[in-house]
C-alpha cells in the first residue's frame, strides 16, 4: 500500500505544479482563458489522489470511490473545454454535462460488481477513454499541424489508448475485490506509475503548445508597427524573403516605395496627433487599395513600401497612381478642410534572381526623382537587363 500511496502523493504534487504553471501562462498571455481551464483540470483531477488515499480508511468507501472517479472525469472535461477554447473548437456544454452525469451514474451502477472483471473494468475505464479521444479530436478538427500540436495530439491519443489498456491490466494484474482494496493492489502501482508519466508528458506538451503560441504572438507583435498596423521594416523584409525564394525564373513582382510629402510640416503646423492620424489614414488606404496577396510595411517615419507579387511594372504604376490620387483627395481629421496631404511614389520591377536590396535601391532612386520633379508624382525605375549582386548588402531607406 505504501508504494501506491507514495505515487498518489507524487501525482498530486505534480498536478499542482502544472496548475501553477498554467496560471502563470494565463497571466502572461493575452488569451488566458484556455490556460485557466487547463489549470482547473489539473487541480480537480488531482483530488482523486486524495480520495483514493483516504478511501481504505473511510467508513464510506462508496462515497470516496465515486468521488475519485468523478474528479478525474471532471478534470478531463475541463481539459476538453480548455483545449476547445485554445483551438477554437468549442464543446457543447449540455453534451459535455450529459456525458459526465451519465458516466457517474454508470459508475454508481457498477460499483458492486466484482473488481477485476471485464464488466467492471470496461464500464469504469470507457468514459476516460472517450473523453481523452474527444480531447484529441479537438486538435484534429482544428487542422493545426505544427510540431507542438502534433506532439500533444500523440500524447492524448496515447492517453486514450492507456485507458483501453487499463481494462486488460485491471483483469490481468488484479485491482482488488473492493474499492478499498485498490490502493494495495498490484494494479494500483502500475496505474499510478503510468499515470504519472502521462500526466507529466501531456502537461509538458500542453505547456509547449501555449508557450509556443505566446512566443509566436510576441514575434508577430514585434513585426507590426503599432501606429499604422502594417509590418515594420523587419516584418516587411521577413515576409518578402520566402516570397522571393519561391519566385523562380518568372515575374517576381514589383516594389513600390512611397513617402508622404512635407510630412514634417504637418507635425509642425497641426501637431503630432494630426501627423499620427495622417499615418493611420494612409496605412488604411494602402490596405484598402492594394491586392490581397500584396505585402505592405511602414519602413520608418513617413516612408512606406508595398510589394506586389506576380505584378509587372505597368500594373504597379497604375496602382501607385490610384493610391496617389486617393490620398490627394482625402480629408483627414485634425487638418483644416482645405488642407491636403500628398505622397510621392517610386516603382521598380523586381528582376528574377535580383536581391531585394538592389530592387529597393532602384525604387528609392525613382522616389527621389518623383520628389525632385515636384512631388505628388509616380516615377518608375528602369529595369536592368542583367543583375550584379552587391558584395555588401545595403538596404536604402529614410526614417
Amino acid at each position: 500500500m505504501g508504494g501506491a500511496i507514495s505515487l498518489l502523493a507524487v501525482n498530486f504534487i505534480v498536478a499542482q505544479i502544472f496548475a501553477v504553471a498554467f496560471l502563470i501562462v494565463a497571466a502572461k498571455s493575452r488569451s488566458g482563458r484556455p490556460a485557466i481551464w487547463i489549470a482547473g483540470c489539473f487541480v480537480v483531477a488531482s483530488l482523486s489522489a486524495v480520495f483514493e488515499a483516504v478511501l481504505p480508511f473511510s467508513a464510506f468507501p462508496r462515497l470516496f470511490a465515486i468521488a475519485a472517479f468523478a474528479s478525474v472525469l471532471a478534470g478531463f472535461s475541463l481539459l476538453r473545454v480548455g483545449l476547445g477554447l485554445h483551438y477554437q473548437v468549442p464543446v457543447q456544454p449540455a453534451l459535455l454535462a450529459a456525458f459526465f452525469v451519465a458516466s457517474v451514474i454508470v459508475d454508481l451502477l457498477i460499483y458492486d460488481l466484482p473488481r477485476g472483471t471485464l464488466q467492471h473494468a470496461f464500464f469504469y475505464q470507457m468514459p476516460f477513454f472517450l473523453i481523452q479521444a474527444w480531447c484529441a479530436s479537438t486538435i484534429v478538427r482544428s487542422r493545426r499541424q505544427n510540431y507542438a500540436d502534433r506532439t500533444l495530439l500523440c500524447l492524448l491519443v496515447l492517453s486514450a489508448a492507456y485507458y483501453l489498456a487499463k481494462i486488460y491490466a485491471a483483469i490481468a494484474a488484479g485491482s482488488g475485490r473492493t474499492a478499498a482494496d485498490y490502493v494495495s493492489s498490484p494494479f494500483a502501482l502500475i496505474s499510478q506509475a503510468l499515470g504519472a508519466m502521462l500526466i507529466v508528458g501531456t502537461g509538458l506538451a500542453m505547456l509547449g503548445v501555449m508557450v509556443k503560441d505566446i512566443i509566436d504572438d510576441a514575434r508577430a507583435s514585434s513585426e507590426i508597427d503599432a501606429l499604422s498596423g502594417l509590418y515594420n521594416r523587419r516584418g516587411f523584409v521577413e515576409r518578402l524573403a520566402p516570397m522571393l525564394e519561391r519566385r523562380g525564373a518568372g515575374n517576381p513582382g514589383a516594389l513600390v516605395l512611397t513617402d508622404l510629402d512635407h510630412f514634417k510640416r504637418v507635425n509642425d503646423s497641426y501637431g503630432h496627433h494630426a501627423g499620427d492620424e495622417v499615418i493611420r489614414r494612409f496605412s488604411s488606404l494602402l490596405r484598402e487599395l492594394m491586392p490581397s496577396r500584396a505585402v505592405a510595411g511602414r519602413l520608418g517615419g513617413e516612408e512606406f513600401a508595398v510589394f506586389l507579387p506576380l505584378t509587372d511594372l505597368s500594373e504597379a504604376r497604375v496602382l501607385a497612381h490610384g493610391i496617389r490620387a486617393a490620398m490627394a483627395s482625402m480629408q483627414i481629421d485634425g487638418l483644416p478642410e482645405k488642407a491636403t496631404v500628398t505622397a510621392s511614389f517610386g516603382v521598380a520591377a523586381v528582376v528574377a534572381n535580383e536581391p531585394l536590396e538592389l530592387a529597393m535601391q532602384r525604387a528609392d532612386k525613382a522616389l527621389y526623382a518623383a520628389k525632385a520633379a515636384g512631388r505628388n508624382r509616380v516615377e518608375c525605375a528602369e529595369t536592368p537587363e542583367h543583375v550584379v549582386k552587391p558584395a555588401v548588402p545595403h538596404w536604402v531607406g529614410r526614417s
